[in-house]
């Protein structure tokens, strides 16, 4: 029998039929829907207390591990970097992009509130670092930074919302403090921007227009958060930051340091915190569980639960 246009597959014969799935709205804003189904910002700072942060000024691809503007051997030591002592890579550059010439890197340790810097003749160098002693509250041996550090997501190939927000917060804040703001690669979070991580603290900040960014660092200098826009503290795991930010609405706290965070236990559906402020213990129970099912990022095709923490009780 002729296989021509109308003939019936051959008996036996297994026809697999894959259906492809319809390509992601482009038009589709994963901060704009976050936003209209008042997904809350508390406890959504990524947990990350280390952070490798490298000047090139791009464009950058849609990971950092797999950015071809950097060198192999860099590549490959931030990958054995962050697997093995928990170094998350960042791309950093000025906002408007950094010119040709020595580029700067950054070595933090946000946990003991350190920040080290060197300059490079090429990223060639990168490889060359010795981070093994990055969980030491005394440093790497690097030149000591001591001016804070405002990292911007301007991440336009990994998320449209981190460029169409990131980028006129990032220029904003440029203007007041030229020398502490870097436009960065992702931070986590896409659908809560424009997003601020200040560093060596740790202080992450989402949902900001450009003013509002430059008041919550004005606030953030003077040792005060900006509650509204507040997601957490990347050294505290999301059950201690959504335990502190239950603690701070209620007692109206604002400052830096005026709140401790010690999990106390956690389990699959729930944690224990205990929350020191004023001068008091508050033990803290924060339900975990997911939250309805949304597309998180703009490139998303499927809907999928982000993690949803729940004060349910707060004593003493």
């Amino acid at each position: 029998m002729s296989e021509g246009t109308g003939s019936a597959p051959p008996t036996g014969l297994r026809l697999d039929i894959t259906v492809a799935e319809p390509p992601p709205d482009r038009s589709f804003r994963c901060s704009t829907a976050s936003r209209e189904r008042g997904e809350s910002l508390v406890a959504s700072a990524s947990t990350v207390s280390r952070y490798l942060l490298i000047e090139e000024p791009g464009p950058w691809g849609p990971a950092v591990l797999n950015c071809r503007r950097l060198p192999v051997p860099a590549l490959e030591a931030c990958r054995d970097w962050e697997a093995r002592l928990g170094v998350r890579p960042l791309l950093i550059r000025r906002p408007g992009r950094s010119p040709d010439g020595p580029r700067r890197v950054f070595v933090v340790n946000a946990a003991h509130g350190w920040c080290e810097t060197t300059l490079l003749d090429s990223l060639d160098g990168v490889a060359a670092l010795d981070l093994a002693g990055v969980d030491s509250p005394d440093g790497i041996g690097l030149t000591p930074h001591g001016r804070p550090l405002l990292l911007v997501c301007t991440h336009g190939r990994h998320d449209a919302c981190c460029a169409e927000r990131g980028r006129p917060l990032a220029a904003a804040l440029a203007e007041r403090w030229p020398e502490e703001v870097w436009e960065s690669s992702h931070l986590g979070g896409d659908r809560f921007s424009a997003n601020l991580l200040a560093l060596p603290g740790g202080h992450c900040f989402g949902r900001l227009e450009p003013a509002e960014g430059v008041e919550a660092v004005s606030r953030l200098l003077d040792g005060h958060l900006s509650l509204d826009f507040y997601r957490g503290r990347s050294t505290r795991p999301w059950v201690a930051q959504a335990a502190e930010a239950e603690v701070r609405r209620r007692l109206g706290l604002t400052g830096i340091d005026d709140v401790a965070t010690h999990v106390v236990r956690r389990g699959r559906e729930a944690a224990v915190v205990e929350v020191v402020a004023e001068g008091a213990m508050h033990t803290v129970r924060v339900a975990i569980g997911a939250a309805e099912p949304a597309r998180l990022t703009c490139g998303s095709a499927q809907a999928s639960s982000a993690p949803h923490y729940r004060v349910e009780a707060l004593g003493g």
